[in-house]
C-alpha cells in the first residue's frame, strides 16, 4: 500500500489500534504486523479520511467560516451581528483579525487556520462583537465575556504570539489613542497581544 504519499508501518507490538499522522509531506499509517493485506488497505483508506476531515475541522473555507460566524452570532450574541462578509486574508501580521463595522466585513488572519477550534471562535467572536460595539469598552467585553473559553483562546494565543518572538509590549499612549480612533472611526482589530480592558464606552 506505500505509494509516495502514503507509507504503512507495521508493529509487532501494536495489538488493535491504528494511527497516523503527517511526517515530510507524506502520510504515515501505523498498523498491526497481524492485519491483512485487505485489512491494511481498508485501514489506510479510514485514516486517511480522517486526516483529511480534519483537515477541514481546522481549516473552513470562507463559506463554512461564515456558517460557523452565524452559528457564534447567534448563540452568542442574541444573533445581532451579521456580517456582510467574513473571509480569511494573508496580509494581517500583528493581527489575528479585523472588522470594519461600517461596512459589516470581517477578516480572518490566515495564521489563525490550523489552531484549535475555539481559538477560531473566539477570534470570530471577537470581530463580530465590534459589530455590535466598536470599540474595547465595557459593553464590548460583556459581550465576548459570555464565551466559556475566553481566557483559554486568548492564553493560547499569547503563547503563539510568544513563541513566534511577536512583539507584546504594550502599545504607548499615543498609539493606543490612535487605536481607539481609528476603532471609533469604523476599524475595530484583534491585535497580538491584546488586553482586556476596563475601558469607558465614550
Amino acid at each position: 500500500m506505500d505509494t509516495p504519499d502514503v507509507e504503512v508501518r507495521r508493529s509487532r507490538r501494536r495489538r488493535r489500534t491504528v494511527s497516523a499522522y503527517r511526517e515530510e509531506g507524506r502520510t504515515v499509517v501505523l498498523i498491526p504486523a497481524r492485519f491483512t493485506k485487505a485489512e491494511e488497505r481498508q485501514w489506510v483508506a479510514t485514516m486517511l479520511d480522517r486526516l483529511a476531515a480534519g483537515d477541514r475541522r481546522r481549516n473552513p473555507s470562507d463559506t463554512e467560516l461564515t456558517a460557523r460566524a452565524e452559528e457564534l452570532s447567534r448563540r452568542y450574541l442574541g444573533g445581532l451581528a451579521k456580517p456582510a462578509s467574513i473571509r480569511w486574508v494573508e496580509n494581517q501580521q500583528s493581527r489575528w483579525g479585523s472588522c470594519t463595522p461600517a461596512d459589516g466585513t470581517i477578516r480572518i488572519s490566515t495564521r489563525v487556520r490550523g489552531m484549535p477550534g475555539y481559538v477560531l471562535d473566539y477570534v470570530v467572536l471577537h470581530e463580530l462583537a465590534h459589530l455590535i460595539v466598536p470599540g474595547h469598552g465595557k459593553d464590548f467585553w460583556s459581550l465576548v465575556g459570555g464565551f466559556p473559553r475566553m481566557e483559554r483562546a486568548r492564553g493560547y494565543l499569547e503563547g503563539v504570539a510568544a513563541a513566534a518572538h511577536l512583539d507584546l509590549a504594550p502599545a504607548d499612549p499615543a498609539r493606543a489613542a490612535a487605536e481607539e480612533a481609528a476603532e471609533l472611526d469604523g476599524v475595530a482589530a484583534l491585535e497580538v497581544g491584546e488586553e482586556v480592558g476596563e475601558e469607558v464606552d465614550e
